[in-house]
């Protein structure tokens, strides 16, 4: 009986040509899943910090400077017959567009990670089901049920399945965890929005004030 070794090297070298193929893709898969993992943490750590000096007072980081740039720029514009309400509205509204955009992109890794965690599975799947196929030609060919004949076709199968999960579970675990990071980072951007909106309001107010007294 031949051994059948166990390491993910030994399966894949051991593995037919499609069975390699399956392999790789997952494996690469998994690489590209991690890569965009570590990229949206940063990102978003990145963003939660800057939201938070800007917030204290700490100082303004250039990632949520297009934020209140955006809300001066809305303050400095001015429409008639407009309600103090409306102000604060519109102003509010042009600072959280630009903090969705800042989003939008710290999130782009996201799809990919839904994507991957969805489609490795299945990947890995066909990889096991051409294993099993590859057990039952090999029967058919050899005539023989022992476990030497259908050993190579069965772990041919079991590793697609275990590439597979490797690639999957980490996607599907990051995206979750990300989704909720992010969904914090966006509390807190929402929170300087209204925070910086109220301030530039009652700013352009006191100044409004002392222009008429003068």
């Amino acid at each position: 009986m031949n051994a059948v070794s166990i390491s993910p090297l030994g399966l894949f070298l051991q593995a037919g040509m499609v069975g390699k193929l399956v392999m790789v893709i997952l494996f690469l898969a998994s690489i590209w899943c991690w890569i965009l993992i570590i990229e949206a943490w940063v990102a978003a750590r990145r963003l939660s910090h800057a939201a938070r000096e800007a917030r204290a007072g700490e100082g303004l980081s250039p990632l949520v400077a297009p934020i209140l740039q955006a809300g001066e720029a809305a303050a400095a514009s001015h429409v008639g017959a407009e309600t103090h309400a409306d102000r604060r509205w519109r102003i509010g509204e042009s600072m959280t567009r630009s903090a969705r955009g800042l989003l939008l992109r710290a999130e782009g890794s996201l799809p990919s990670l839904a994507v991957i965690s969805s489609t490795a599975p299945f990947v890995g799947l066909f990889g096991t089901v051409w294993g099993i196929m590859s057990s039952f030609a090999g029967i058919a060919e050899a005539r023989d049920t022992s476990l030497a004949v259908v050993a190579p076709g069965i772990a041919e199968a079991l590793a697609a399945t275990a590439y597979g999960l490797a690639a999957a579970i980490p996607a599907s675990i990051g995206y979750n965890r990300l989704s909720a990071l992010f969904a914090r980072v966006s509390a807190e951007l929402d929170c300087l929005v209204q925070e910086r909106a109220d301030s530039l309001v009652s700013g352009r107010a006191v100044v409004a004030q002392a222009r008429e007294a003068a």
